[in-house]
């Protein structure tokens, strides 16, 4: 079959299943030539295993795949690279010690010995190509996270990629980065390229997009053109039924300092200063949003608070007890009630091979004092966030591993709200989730601000964190910039000072 030139990518009834779970049922789609294409859809639609069968991580059960207008059978990656596709996937898979330039070029045949000025010279060209910039000789651990993004791009052009997909290329960038990562995208459309890109940033869409296709339970709902639909439309689509893409900032009775923290210094296992004498106070009834660049110190700040990070000094205060230096058992016995939903969903919230309702029995098993444990009242509770979150699982005795990213999240964040907390420190808990799920976690965490809890809510998307939070603080290398009004900045302001090009002076915090 014979597929016209400028059709870069067919994909044709696309099938495959897991089991007895079917993430993709007769999933069709093209990209053509100087084509930016965009794939929404919930968790658990079938995006990211539509990407994977076309870099060759998976194999379709059954359908074609053509590529340049030849037909595809892909086992490898490998197979796929050879064909012109590259994957830039939202964690960046390259080696810190290496320069740009022995990350590029890691894995190829016969780059064994070359000439490193040669090198240096053809990456300045592809950069200066697609409009990149890019020091060769730099090394991965001393570049920013837009620097590596770049590495991982500028990596698959090198190997001779025109069609390309980005997973969530713009969850860690600032706003300056994910503008000039456009104009790349741009540049790249120009001179041919076709991408695709997975994203759940709706504004992002209209912006970049030519097309945008909708996925629902692994079928394809429709696709669009851009410039012809709403972000509305898009949403409805997604979810099947109308949603608000509003988001509400209910006014709550505030407790004025029940959270207090005063030059907090925090240094890793090498000895770095990654909290820089940190000092805000939180109040009852608040949600204090966090910004900033990933590595701005803002692991360090959510497991220092929680009692999992040693302190190098400074005090940790709620309503006058000082937490610092307490283990997370001696601050929940000593009667404050912390929830922490942390980054990493199952490498620290919860263990992977257990079911929900021992997950949940293990977030306060030494509480009970029976020698047996009564794992009724936590079955009834995992069986309420089931339905509450509406919680993807074939049930709670189910092991949490096996269910999507998303659901996963909101198994951990259901389990934290549930323990009737006094604060709630919350890392990137939208990560992952699709729009209606997302507005989920909003409503709970508004009905917990209303209720007095005190809310530290670390997020990368700006717009959300303009919309929900009642005072926005900006972390950048370790220290705060400023702490500021939602009401009286934007999300150009906010860039700025995650990237230091600007700092509020104390006096102008609020």
């Amino acid at each position: 079959m014979t597929i016209e030139t400028d059709l870069y990518v067919k994909m044709q009834d696309i099938c495959k299943t897991f089991g007895e779970v079917r993430a993709n049922h007769n999933i069709s789609f093209e990209v053509h030539r100087g084509e930016i294409y965009a794939l929404l859809g919930e968790n658990g639609a079938g995006k990211s295993t539509l990407m994977n069968i076309l870099s060759g991580i998976y194999t379709p059960d059954s359908g074609r795949i053509y590529v340049h207008g030849e037909e595809k059978h892909f086992t490898t990656p490998s197979q796929s690279i050879e064909a012109g596709i590259g994957m830039i996937y939202q964690h960046f898979k390259l080696v810190d010690p290496l320069t740009a330039t022995e990350n590029i070029i890691l894995g190829q045949k016969g780059h064994f010995l070359l000439n490193k000025r040669a090198l240096s010279r053809r990456i300045h060209e592809l950069a200066d190509q697609y409009g990149f910039s890019i020091d060769p000789n730099k090394q991965a651990y001393d570049m920013s996270v837009s620097e590596k993004q770049t590495v991982e791009i500028l990596k698959v052009l090198y190997r001779g990629a025109d069609i390309l997909i980005l997973d969530e290329p713009t969850a860690v960038l600032t706003p300056q980065e994910t503008k000039k990562l456009f104009d790349v995208m741009r540049a790249m459309k120009k001179q041919g390229c076709a991408i695709v890109i997975i994203t759940h940033k709706l504004n992002e869409v209209m912006e970049i997009s030519d097309w945008v296709s909708v996925m629902r339970k692994g079928e394809t709902v429709g696709t669009i053109k851009t410039s012809e639909t709403t972000p509305t439309e898009l949403t409805n689509m997604m979810v099947g039924k109308t949603v608000s893409l509003s988001i509400h900032r209910p006014e709550a009775k505030k407790e004025p300092g029940v959270f207090k923290v005063t030059d907090l210094c925090v240094r890793d296992k090498e000895g770095v200063l990654r909290l820089d004498h940190i000092n805000f106070e939180l109040n009852g009834g608040e949600i204090l949003g966090v910004a900033g660049v990933a590595g701005s110190g803002q692991k360090q700040l959510c497991e220092a608070l929680t009692g999992l990070q040693p302190l190098e000094s400074g005090s940790i205060h709620f309503r006058g007890r000082d937490m610092a230096g307490l283990s997370p058992r001696e601050i929940s016995l000593s009667g404050i009630s912390v929830s922490f939903i942390p980054e990493d969903r199952l490498g620290m919230g919860l263990v992977a091979n257990m079911d929900m309702v021992d997950n949940i029995i293990l977030r306060d098993y030494y509480r009970q004092k029976t020698f047996l444990l009564h794992r009724r009242p936590s079955e009834e509770k995992a069986e309420r966030l089931v339905t509450t979150l509406n919680i993807q699982t074939p049930g709670v005795h189910h092991a949490v591993k096996k269910l999507s990213g998303g659901n996963i999240q909101k198994v951990l964040l259901g389990r934290e709200i549930a323990c009737d907390p006094n604060v709630i420190i919350t890392a990137y808990a939208t990560r992952g989730l699709d729009v209606g799920s997302s507005h989920v976690v909003y409503e709970l965490l508004n009905k917990q601000k209303t209720k007095g809890v005190a809310i530290l809510y670390f997020g990368e998307d700006l717009d959300v964190l303009l919309e929900l939070s009642d005072r926005i603080m900006v972390l950048c290398n370790g220290r705060i910039s400023g702490i500021v009004d939602p009401n009286q900045v934007d999300k150009e302001a906010l860039g700025f000072m995650m990237s230091g090009a600007r700092k509020l002076d104390r006096e102008d915090w609020v």
